[in-house]
């Protein structure tokens, strides 16, 4: 953080609206050092098992308080705020908002980006391709037919908000991820706002072509989406609009990157073959493919990296996604007590050297890549009366390891260039014993920045470089470059493979739990089990409370 009384030269903020919260950063473009940020808690709604909601009202109302307690703090460093020059914004990617043009009334809350309750859409639309084929449309957005992506959440709420049906047939109706929301309602909303979204933000709809990078008549038509409802494509580094309101009135908008390509622009992997996991809600690997898409073979998405102005290329990256990294911990904390914080998570596990044998695959949305199988559910097994909730917070943090390194390994199958070293970022890299543990299970270096704030530094950078603004350069002789920790890998081939091994067997356990039906044999004797299966759930879900129950106390 800044101290008082020191010219920075000219700044550039960064609104950094995630699943969990929204912040607003403000770094030093000459040094790329972090000056002063505000944070604020973004509340969840679930309205039913597997439903994830949030009210972009919300949504706005913590980013504009952001943005004014941290130019407050500014004041208070002796920082001028004539010096910030201009804005970026980066978002939790996928989640979806659509909302009415005259009112600026949202239609619905936003559907989050981890919601399962497009599983019985995802599969109609599977059912309706010539083969009944999830990949049938990644010739042309990259992307597999699954609960994750933006296309399949608006079709659910044309098919069941008749709100937002009735906003489409009338013309009134406009569709956007988080970004969209935002730059509309800072540029002006109902009165001129700008209804624009980037090209890596774009690319996880499934409704743009990767190669055209616009938006593709036949995917809109497979989804039965208007293309009307949709916002225009921008690159990531251009000047949007300007902002209508409050301390900041008047500053431009110039940077827009889906988080994950932040982080990999703040993380300077700007050559092929450079790659960066951030470790937040979800885990979030990202290889630089240059200037060519790669299709993925083993389960990857092909996605939009960057397009740093209006001009300049377009790069690509393979992604691998999982659903449920930070998540987890939170699960422990807030569902079964184990811990008080999600910080405690790294003195518990610490308190043992191993799992005891025990696997957590915490598959609560289902699983994302390599599997995409959304009827997968989480499940801890291999627990015995030795087993102890030091034992779970460790599993914990290994399925956050071992589910990076399910991607990575298909993500060395797919580059053919297996990768020598990890960048990482995001906030569950402060926890060193996560590092470790990822480190000794790769069996490679695991690189982190001494400054984490990644994702809000990709943004700035590119706002500040943005045509017009011309504040930060991206010449690689001009970046700033980054102080890192690295961590050694300390464990034999022999026991990473076995472990590993034994993560890949609990995983298949994971599988298909949502959609398996029990089938009763015809024999009288289990006719008879069957009949007193009440008493025997009660029996066993009694047995499985006072399980959990022990292991919290111990």
């Amino acid at each position: 953080m800044a101290a008082a009384g020191r010219s920075w030269g000219p700044l550039v903020g960064a609104v950094d609206q995630g699943t969990s919260s929204t912040r607003f950063l403000i770094f030093a473009s000459n040094s790329a050092e972090l000056l002063t940020y505000h944070q604020t808690e973004i509340h969840s709604v679930l309205p039913k098992e597997g439903w994830v909601e949030q009210d972009p009202k919300e949504i706005l109302a913590s980013v504009y308080e952001c943005i004014e307690k941290a130019v407050a703090n500014t004041r208070d460093l002796g920082i001028d705020v004539n010096d910030i020059k201009a804005i970026g914004i980066t978002n939790q990617r996928e989640t979806t908002v659509v909302w009415d043009k005259h009112t600026g009334e949202p239609l619905h809350n936003a559907i989050v980006w981890l919601d399962l309750r497009t599983a019985e859409t995802v599969n109609r639309l599977i059912d309706s391709t010539p083969r009944k084929n999830k990949e049938h449309l990644k010739p042309l957005c990259g992307l597999p037919l699954a609960t994750y992506f933006s296309a399949v959440k608006l079709r659910w709420l044309l098919d069941n908000s008749e709100k937002v049906a009735q906003a489409v047939r009338e013309g009134r109706a406009m569709f956007g991820t988080v970004d969209s929301w935002l730059l509309w309602n800072l540029t002006g909303g109902v009165k001129g706002g700008v209804h624009v979204t980037d090209v890596t933000n774009a690319s996880r709809t499934m409704l743009l072509n990767i190669h055209t990078q616009q938006w593709d008549a036949n995917l809109c038509k497979f989804f039965s989406v208007p293309m009307t409802i949709l916002p225009e494509i921008r690159s990531s580094s251009e000047i949007y609009g300007h902002m209508v309101q409050g301390v900041l009135k008047g500053l431009p908008i110039s940077g827009c990157l889906g988080d994950q390509s932040a982080a990999l622009v703040g993380q300077c992997c700007f050559t092929r073959g450079s790659a960066k996991n951030t470790y937040g809600t979800g885990c979030f690997l990202l290889y630089n493919t240059g200037t060519e898409p790669i299709p993925s073979e083993h389960g990857l998405l092909t996605t939009i990296a960057y397009k740093l102005g209006k001009d300049k290329p377009t790069f690509y990256a393979l992604e691998g996604s999982v659903a449920i990294a930070g998540e987890c911990v939170k699960w422990l904390r807030d569902n079964l007590g184990i811990i008080q914080k999600s910080s405690d998570i790294e003195a518990l596990a610490a308190t043992v050297t191993d799992t005891a044998g025990a696997h957590f695959v915490p598959a609560f949305s289902g699983l994302f890549a390599p599997y995409w199988e959304s009827d997968a559910r989480g499940i801890i097994c291999g627990l015995t009366q030795f087993s102890t909730k030091a034992h779970i917070a460790r599993a914990a943090l290994e399925a956050v390891c071992f589910q990076t390194c399910e991607i990575l390994e298909a993500m060395n199958k797919d580059s053919r260039i297996p990768l020598e070293s990890l960048q990482v970022d995001g906030g569950m890299t402060q926890n060193n014993l996560l590092m470790q543990l990822q480190a000794d299970l790769l069996g490679i270096q695991v690189v982190r920045p001494a400054m984490p704030e990644t994702t809000a530094l990709g943004v700035a950078m590119a706002a500040g470089a943005a045509e017009g603004v011309g504040v930060w350069s991206l010449d690689p002789a001009d970046l700033t470059s980054i102080t890192t920790d690295t961590f050694t890998p300390a464990l034999s081939q022999d026991e990473r493979d076995s472990r590993y091994n034994k993560w890949k067997y609990a995983v298949q356990k994971a599988m298909k739990w949502e959609g398996h039906t029990h089938k009763e044999p015809d024999s009288k004797p289990t006719d008879t089990v069957v009949k007193s299966l009440p008493a025997g759930i009660f029996i066993f879900s009694t047995a499985v409370l006072l399980l959990v129950t022990t292991l919290c106390q111990r």
